[in-house]
């Protein structure tokens, strides 16, 4: 692996990892009222376009960031759906 494939992962890793503050947070509020069911939406379908492209490519990097982005994306529409909304 050269530098440039080590950055890509660091990179990849860092923008990954946005996602797990919002997603502890919602699981240990039960709470997601904030949160716009559109934004999580457009969240998992640019992930999804991302590692259709990065799978063409053979991009490493991108499919890691995506697939950990996806996760947690998931992770908050399920809550989405579970989590009752305050009134």
């Amino acid at each position: 692996m050269n530098w440039n494939e080590v950055l890509g992962y660091l990179g990849a890793f860092l923008s990954a990892i946005t996602f797990v503050p919002q997603v502890w947070q919602a699981w240990k509020t039960k709470s997601v009222g904030d949160l716009s069911i559109w934004m999580i939406l457009i969240v998992i379908l640019s992930c999804i376009v991302w590692l259709i492209y990065a799978a063409t490519v053979k991009s490493g990097p991108v499919i890691a960031a995506n697939l950990i982005v996806l996760g947690l994306a998931l992770v908050l529409f399920y809550f989405k759906l579970v989590f009752k909304q305050p009134e």
